[in-house]
């Protein structure tokens, strides 16, 4: 419950906050768009509102770094869709699918032929398969509650009108474990000199009786689905972790979790089979048998050995790929290259043919043909991305380079492949008709502002066409082309007072028609003053934040606000990348849940996300001066607002969620230019997380003065602003547990200073419910009319 600052005992139920606040909470938000794959159909998914805490509070079971809803075996405080709504791309009607009152909608997926869209609709005893008839616009369940969502998608289609191939609980499964009331015995743990250092994880096995509760409820059993709701269970009841079905529908790929199990890692590092099935459930290749991965070093770009990323090639009938690494898996060590790809075709009794080899760690890859495939590679210590273009056919052949950059470098990104269904209805590479050009799609960061764009890649010359770029006076993205030499293509378009919404742009023409019309659902921020800020910090690396004001607000007629800083710093090995711009002042931005926003409409003025980089060069980490960087970004901040006239330099809040709530202690903590702070969901003695944390991948023992200057508990005796704290009494975050507010609140109470803390039963890292998230808000107003607004300009 919430802790009142006079008494420090449970104090009064669930509040609200002050209007307008309390009414724009229950606002429906605007819906989700998907439009089908062959282009020929748009659905609007309706988004719930935030939900009831009786809801949230639903019984859940945490085991192996997951929680899951021990009623329905799914995911525990699961998100959902509520409704949908579907109609002919182009045409200005929708028409809404009925579904059960209530509906929570998940997993929604397109089949090839794009006839069907399949979900799943979670109900109060489990998790239904829905199949809606996109012509006819008619949902209808295809099984009863039977299947298991407690880890991954269940359900995946098979090609043509097939069906899908689901995981379902077994059948005659009993009761759930009890657990004992009395202990048969200790629970024990040893390290024999093996090295296994693991970051800080949260909701692990912990006794022999969570080892039953993973048994009995990840297991699951590979079953077809038909069109017709006939169900055919095909192999024997196993811990399935997750599964794929080839592109032709012949194969099954299956992961199982194996046993030792572990108390130290989650469920993604337990030992793990793969093994490849045939449509009638038989085992007929063991791919690779992988032991418990406790031991993958803490350094960033360290991996697990063996087999990882197993998948299907999108572009050919039976083909999987995978990699493995060629350095140990260790980051840390030196290796000409670091990983290897290969593929292994059906029926799968060859050796596997390594196609290509990094010289950094592999990333990802997008498949097109044969002979063209485009593998990118990265390396987090030195931020360097690298795309090639590779020839999956011939490995000897030269790859060429297409990309070569700082991955944090927004101004030389040159975009992402646009991607088409292919032959087999996966996402292959879309190429121009004469198949010698790709076409990027760039997110346009740029010094002079943020501008969209589309540019066709010739393969050969490495020649680029622009396409088509945004303009200013609105945000427009590319969202979709519609053939393959882009004169048609879709966009989606907003501005300061007006939503996304969707148009269909003739690039020859220049024809427009408008697919969507939404409707601003919180009209009173059409008014609010929105700008993109830009500004130096005394080392001379370019800042820039977004300021808020509340509307009709005029400095130079109604002198300085009251205003709140929302921060979250990001870590940077080059200070001219630090120094971009990647935001557009254009973007429609409505607050929603607990967002700082809504402080707007209590007169107050926002400084939004102002980047406060911390820069470590060459040899240097970021971390080393953290202090001095973070301290340096909010001194130019401040003195960009007093300059305007917006503040006075004297009614200052600093605030932030997580890392944000990090940061908010240790400006408090290291100066003295905020009255008050809020911090949410934070940790702050980083001697519980010793094994690495944010971007700081060096241990504890390795840089012990770094833990210690970055930790704000450490320095709790100089926090003599007063402070709230807030934090989600489940939080299962890696790193932020809620003893890290906890613990700071008694050290300042210890000491003197002025803290308030609030924990909020039921919700975990981020708060989800309509009760918690009113609270929140009412606790942030309160705290800053108290001890911000009321002081002296």
């Amino acid at each position: 419950m919430p802790v009142s600052a006079q008494t420090d005992q449970p104090s009064s139920p669930w509040q609200n906050p002050p209007e307008p606040i309390v009414s724009m909470l229950d606002v429906d938000p605007l819906p989700a768009v998907s439009i089908s794959p062959n282009n020929q159909w748009l659905v609007e998914f309706e988004r719930r509102s935030l939900m009831p805490i009786e809801e949230l509070a639903a019984p859940w079971v945490a085991i192996a770094g997951t929680k899951l809803n021990p009623n329905t075996w799914g995911p525990a405080q699961e998100g959902s869709f509520k409704g949908i709504k579907i109609r002919p791309l182009g045409a200005s009607e929708s028409t809404a699918i009925y579904l059960p009152a209530d509906a929570r909608i998940r997993n929604l997926r397109w089949s090839y032929d794009n006839r069907y869209l399949a979900f799943t609709l979670t109900e109060a005893d489990g998790i239904e398969l829905w199949v809606l008839d996109v012509a006819e616009a008619k949902a209808r369940p295809l099984s009863d509650p039977i299947l298991n969502g407690v880890y991954g998608t269940p359900c995946r289609w098979l090609p043509g009108d097939e069906g899908l191939i689901c995981k379902v609980r077994p059948q005659n499964m009993g009761v759930p474990p009890t657990e004992p009331a009395v202990p048969s015995g200790p629970v024990i743990e040893s390290s024999q000199g093996r090295v296994a250092a693991t970051r800080t994880y949260t909701n692990l096995l912990q006794s022999p009786h969570d080892e039953d509760l993973l048994d009995y409820y990840f297991s699951s059993q590979l079953a077809h689905i038909s069109l017709d709701g006939e169900i055919t269970r095909l192999d024997q009841p196993s811990l399935i972790r997750n599964f794929s079905v080839s592109p032709d529908g012949q194969w099954l790929l299956r992961s199982t979790v194996q046993r030792p199990f572990s108390y130290q890692v989650p469920l993604s590092r337990f030992p793990v089979r793969h093994e490849i099935l045939n449509r009638q459930g038989q085992v007929i290749h063991k791919l690779a048998e992988l032991p418990l991965a406790d031991d993958i070093p803490i350094a960033f770009d360290s991996v697990r050995q063996g087999k990882r990323g197993i998948g299907w090639r999108a572009d050919r009938p039976a083909t999987l790929h995978w990699t493995e690494a060629l350095d140990g898996g260790d980051a840390s060590v030196k290796a000409e290259h670091r990983d290897g790809l290969y593929t292994l075709a059906a029926p799968f009794d060859s050796e596997p043919t390594e196609i290509w080899r990094s010289t950094l760690r592999f990333r990802g890859i997008t498949w097109s043909h044969d002979n063209l495939a485009i593998a990118t590679e990265a390396w987090y210590d030195t931020r360097q991305l690298k795309a090639w273009a590779i020839n999956p056919a011939t490995p000897d052949a030269e790859s060429v380079l297409l990309d070569a950059r700082d991955f944090q470098d927004a101004y030389a990104n040159p975009g992402n492949p646009v991607t088409v269904p292919g032959a087999y209805g996966r996402s292959v590479l879309m190429l121009s008709e004469d198949g010698n050009s790709i076409y990027l799609n760039g997110g346009g960061a740029s010094p002079d502002g943020v501008f969209p764009f589309l540019d066709r890649l010739n393969l050969t010359s490495l020649e680029t066409d622009r396409l088509w770029q945004a303009e200013g006076g609105a945000f427009s993205r590319v969202t979709r082309l519609l053939d393959t030499n882009a004169d048609n293509i879709i966009i989606r378009r907003e501005s300061q007072t007006s939503p996304g919404n969707y148009h269909q742009l003739n690039l020859t023409s220049g024809d427009e028609r408008q697919l969507t019309e939404f409707a601003d659902p919180l009209a009173w921020y059409a008014d609010v003053q929105k700008e993109i800020v830009r500004y130096p910090r005394a080392d001379g690396v370019m800042l820039t934040a977004t300021l808020y004001l509340p509307p009709g607000y005029d400095p130079a007629n109604d002198g300085p606000l009251p205003t709140v800083f929302w921060v979250y710093p990001r870590e940077f090995k080059d200070r001219e990348v630090a120094s971009q711009n990647t935001r557009s002042e254009y973007t429609f931005t409505r607050p929603g849940r607990d967002s700082v926003l809504f402080l707007l409409t209590q007169g107050y003025a926002v400084l939004n996300g102002p980047t406060m980089p911390i820069v470590g060069e060459g040899e240097k980490e970021p971390n080393d001066t953290y202090i001095e960087q973070l301290v340096s970004s909010a001194e130019a901040a401040i003195n960009l607002l007093v300059e305007r006239g917006v503040s006075d330099g004297q009614r200052l809040a600093i605030g932030g969620h997580s890392y944000g709530a990090f940061t908010t202690a240790n400006l408090l903590a290291h100066s003295d230019l905020f009255q008050a702070g809020i911090a949410r969901s934070g940790a702050y003695n980083r001697t519980l997380t010793p094994f690495g944390f944010q971007g700081e991948q060096r241990n504890f023992w390795q840089t012990p003065e770094t833990y210690l200057t970055m930790s704000p508990f450490i320095a709790a005796e100089k926090i003599n602003e007063p402070l709230l704290l807030l934090h989600g009494a489940e939080d299962n975050n890696p790193g932020t547990y809620p003893i890290q507010s906890e613990r700071l609140y008694e050290a300042m109470k210890g000491l003197g200073g002025t803290v308030r803390y609030v924990s909020l039963p039921a919700e975990g890292h981020s708060y989800r419910s309509r009760e918690a998230v009113g609270h929140v808000l009412w606790e942030m107003v309160s705290w800053l009319d108290e001890h911000v607004k009321g002081g002296e300009p």
